[in-house]
């Protein structure tokens, strides 16, 4: 008995010792910032106040009526609303295109995946030149069609849209991988199976590929939602949250409010906010998880 017990012990030990480093890991850079996250929220500390002050839940409540926090937070729910159904529909296009039997095919996937390739800052850039009034890519096309100028990133009403367009182009790509993946684990005799059925492609669709490609429908969903809460690269080069907050999402006011106005607390408490609504969707992808898997 106490041999077995030994052995189960050893076992044990063995595992814990190989999760051991990411346990740490996880320590270091996730929990313990957090933790310090947690606590500064519910302290003052600015360039009026040098020394951290315990301020109980004003800083949340100072959070909560600020109207520009109210702007932000809608900005970042339309903003995921354009980006996560824009992406996920693009991605799954550039899939079904990719899996074709194309004599190209590895140059259309390597041309598709390659904008995820370029770091953020780059393509950030590259479209501030196609969006650049009069001098850019499409400032020159509505010129050529007489159609006049549009300042894009100037303007309150276009701003987010191009942010939106933007980033579905980069996430398209990236999607696509895991899609072209599901794509090649459907067996192809369930397609042939429907084909002697007479079931048009149409309609194949809708009733085979699509329904399992249900989990990696949901994987790439939750990673859309969390990537629409964690856009601030190309702000700081496109807007910088402007013309008048229209595009300033939650990371970047968190910034603001940290290395702008140096009001520690209030970005705390705004990190606890967005830690809070990833905690949400997790919860939501395990939820999902259960009622959506291969059968």
């Amino acid at each position: 008995m106490f041999s077995l017990l030994s052995k189960r012990w050893r076992s044990e030990a063995f595992a814990w010792g190989l999760l051991a480093p990411s346990l740490l890991f996880l320590a270091v850079f996730t929990f313990y910032p957090i933790g310090i996250t947690v606590v500064q929220s519910f302290f003052t500390k600015n360039l009026a106040v040098r020394e951290p002050v315990f301020a109980g839940w004003d800083n949340y409540s100072q959070l909560f009526s600020d109207s520009l926090f109210h702007k932000v937070m809608i900005n970042n729910f339309w903003y995921m609303l354009g980006t996560v159904p824009g992406a996920l529909a693009l991605g799954l296009i550039f899939a079904l295109f990719a899996n074709r039997a194309l004599k190209f095919r590895g140059f259309v996937r390597v041309s598709f995946f390659y904008p995820n390739v370029v770091p953020m800052i780059a393509l950030a850039n590259v479209w501030l030149f196609i969006y650049t009034p009069e001098y850019g890519l499409l400032s020159r096309l509505s010129d050529a069609l007489n159609a006049g100028y549009t300042a894009w990133l100037g303007s309150e009403t276009w701003v987010m849209l191009a942010l939106i367009v933007m980033m579905v182009w980069k996430e398209a790509g990236y999607f696509m991988i895991f899609y072209l993946a599901g794509l090649q684990n459907i067996p192809n005799d369930l397609y042939e199976a429907a084909q002697v059925d007479g079931v048009s492609k149409w309609r194949a669709f809708w009733r085979i590929t699509f329904p399992l490609l249900m989990p990696t429908t949901l994987f790439v969903l939750i990673v859309a939602l969390t990537n629409a809460f964690k856009t601030i690269d190309q702000l700081f080069i496109m807007t910088q949250g402007g013309p008048n907050n229209a595009s300033n999402l939650l990371l970047y006011y968190i910034y603001q409010q940290a290395f702008s106005y140096w009001d520690f607390g209030v970005a705390a408490a705004s990190t606890i906010v967005m830690i809070i609504l990833m905690l949400l969707i997790t919860v939501l992808q395990f939820r999902l998880d259960k009622k959506i898997h291969y059968r």
